[in-house]
């Protein structure tokens, strides 16, 4: 999957940086490249020897127990090795792999379903972050041909979903493949509530901006606020107002906004301000997971094959697909969190600081990689992801 997401780009197309939060396609191709050859080839098959020992220094993400590493806002600036160089190195780990299989003890194997788990997370970046760097061209090029776009409906004004209430358990329960940061498994206290059955869309954010929402101080936290006037923010990432409509720019082209689409690329701030005017909230986290238990984790509109990808029109009441959906919980440890042990332990629980939980999955986001427990994360400000917004509210 990860060379054919890529198979559309040149060289050049695959080494553009556009920004110090997103990375080229070919750091992320050479990235989890190195994860598979440096915690399972280099540790745990006896006389392997790495590729190039001087790689491990350029691809090295934020694994202080490897020691030092290039600067991530500098990732663009790594013309060599080519994109080619890259594919071919890859190819030789998936051979040595494969090899070792047979031959490799249940932690090696442990290693290889995170190093999995790992690349697929590193699939829906390198969507994000290929989008992100072609809205950087003027010439606006598509990464792939729009797919046929059939007339459908404007969803009907949302439904509601009685929460549970009381003391519900969230976190993994330890079955099957989890990452650290989602566990233990705890009890909550919640408060009576419901949510959306479906996200919101661009014709009820066009509602949000044609009333003032992007003007309006009420409506919005003092830190959004201030971000919001200091970089001129008056529509979602992506959008841009022509004559008679808005358009957005996506991995298929310039396109005209459809107003039933989910809306997209929308930062925490954002999503926290539509809420307050349409008389709603966020949900939490443990609101959230606590619904998703009804609801198919691998259904909805998420990544099957490399193409154009973006949120579709919802048909039917769903949780996961088509975006991430920000809740007002704070991603941090739950009770008795312990890391992973060894240097991969660094995965997830040093970044349990500023930043707020998403649940769900997205339209890039490959099929079977999320659960109820999955918990991804980012800071307020950013929406180059695949971000939007589901409402809850007190009853």
């Amino acid at each position: 999957m990860s060379c054919a997401i890529a198979a559309p780009l040149s060289d050049a197309d695959a080494t553009i940086q556009p920004m110090p939060d997103a990375s080229p396609a070919k750091w992320h191709l050479a990235h989890t490249t190195w994860f598979f050859e440096t915690f399972v080839l280099r540790d745990h098959v006896s006389g392997y020897r790495p590729h190039d020992p001087r790689w491990a220094y350029l691809f090295n993400s934020y694994y202080e127990g490897e020691g030092e590493r290039h600067a991530r806002a500098r990732r663009g600036m790594l013309s060599r090795p080519s994109l080619e160089e890259v594919l071919e190195w890859r190819a030789r780990v998936d051979e040595a792999l494969v090899a070792a299989i047979p031959r490799l003890q249940p932690a090696a194997l442990d290693l290889i379903e995170l190093g999995i788990n790992h690349e697929q997370q590193h699939q829906e970046l390198m969507l994000t972050d290929m989008l992100a760097t072609f809205a950087e061209n003027p010439l606006l090029p598509a990464a792939w041909n729009a797919a046929p776009r059939a007339p459908t409906a404007v969803p009907d004004q949302s439904g509601w979903i009685g929460g549970r209430s009381g003391v519900v358990e969230v976190g993994h329960d330890g079955e099957g493949f989890f990452f650290d940061c989602e566990g233990p498994r705890h009890e909550l206290l919640l408060q009576p509530h419901a949510i959306a059955d479906r996200l919101v869309t661009t014709g009820e954010w066009i509602g949000f901006i044609d009333d003032g929402g992007y003007r309006r101080p009420d409506l919005w936290l003092a830190d959004g606020w201030a971000w919001v006037q200091e970089n001129g923010v008056e529509a979602p990432l992506y959008w841009r107002r022509s004559e008679r409509h808005w358009l957005r720019f996506g991995l298929d082209g310039l396109m005209p906004v459809h107003l039933g689409e989910p809306v997209c690329h929308v930062s925490y701030y954002e999503a926290d301000a539509f809420a307050r005017w349409a008389g709603a909230r966020l949900p939490t986290e443990a609101e959230w997971e606590s619904a998703a238990g009804a609801f198919e984790t691998t259904a909805g509109n998420q990544l099957d094959c490399a193409g154009p990808v973006r949120p579709r029109p919802q048909r039917e009441a769903q949780l996961f697909g088509d975006c991430w959906q920000w809740t007002m919980s704070a991603f941090l440890p739950y009770p008795r969190f312990r890391p992973a042990e060894g240097t991969v332990g660094e995965y997830n629980g040093k970044f349990m600081s500023g930043q707020f939980v998403l649940k769900g999955a997205s339209c890039a986001t490959p099929r079977g990689h999320s659960r109820a427990s999955y918990r991804n994360f980012f800071y307020p400000h950013q929406r180059w992801q695949f971000t939007g917004v589901r409402l809850a509210r007190d009853l």
